[in-house]
C-alpha cells in the first residue's frame, strides 16, 4: 500500500492497482488534477472533507471513478446530480477485490447545543482505518491508521488515546491543515506514540510512504 497526502485529510491511497481519493475537501487543491482515480471516499460534509467543487474537478478528470460515502453526503451529492454508492456503518463494498467497509456513524462532538453530523469511517482493504472525524474504533485490529491530531472536537491526549485503543501498528497524522505550524504537535505525538509502543510516520503535504 502507497499513500500520498495531498493536504489536511486528502490521501491518494493506492493498493492492488486501485487508486482511492479520500475527502477531497477544501484545505487541499492536489486533488483538483490527480488522474487515474478509481474510487473518491468521502467520510463527511464538512467543507475540509467534502468541497464540491474539488469533488466537480476529480470526477471531471475522472469520468470513471466511483464516489463511495454516506446517506448525508449523498443527499448533498444527489443536489449536484452526482451518482454515488452508499456504505454506512456495518456495510461493505469490493473495488476491484479491495474492500471498503463503513465504520461508525457520527461525527466527535463538538457541543451539545449543535446538531450531530453523519461520518462513516472506513477500513481499506482491511489494513488502514480512515475514521474521518471520530474517534470510533474498529471492532477488528487496526494495521495502519489516519490519526487525526487536531480539531475543535478534540485535544493532544485524546489523539493518544485513540491510537492506543486502536490497538494500531502504525499511524500517520491527519486534520492537522487547520493548525497554522502543526510541526510541534506532530513531533511531539510521535514521541509519545513511539514511547507507547506504536509506530509513527510523519507524512507531511504532498509526501508518499509505501506501508
Amino acid at each position: 500500500m502507497r499513500i500520498t497526502k495531498f493536504g489536511h485529510c486528502c490521501l491518494l491511497v493506492e493498493v492492488d492497482g486501485l487508486r482511492i481519493l479520500t475527502d477531497p475537501g477544501n484545505l487541499s487543491d492536489g486533488q483538483n488534477v490527480a488522474t487515474n482515480i478509481d474510487v473518491i471516499l468521502i467520510t463527511h460534509e464538512h467543507a475540509d472533507h467534502f468541497h464540491t467543487e474539488s469533488v466537480q474537478a476529480v470526477l471531471k478528470n475522472n469520468p470513471n471513478a466511483v464516489v463511495v460515502t454516506n446517506t448525508a453526503v449523498g443527499k448533498l451529492l444527489e443536489k449536484f446530480g452526482i451518482g454515488f454508492e452508499c456504505v454506512e456503518h456495518g456495510q461493505v463494498t469490493e473495488k476491484k477485490g479491495v474492500s471498503f467497509e463503513g465504520c461508525g456513524a457520527e461525527h466527535a462532538a463538538f457541543h451539545t447545543s449543535l446538531p450531530s453530523v453523519q461520518n462513516t469511517g472506513y477500513m481499506i482493504a482491511g489494513r488502514l482505518f480512515f475514521p474521518g472525524d471520530a474517534l470510533t474504533v474498529p471492532e477488528k485490529p487496526v494495521e495502519i491508521l489516519a490519526l487525526p491530531v487536531a480539531g475543535p472536537w478534540m485535544k493532544f491526549s485524546e489523539a493518544v488515546d485513540y491510537a492506543v485503543a486502536t490497538k494500531a501498528k502504525i499511524c500517520f497524522p491527519i486534520h492537522e491543515g487547520i493548525m497554522k505550524s502543526p510541526g510541534f504537535i506532530i513531533q511531539r505525538m510521535g514521541t509519545v506514540l513511539e514511547s507507547l509502543g506504536i509506530a509513527f510516520k510523519a507524512l507531511g503535504e504532498g509526501e508518499a510512504m509505501e506501508f
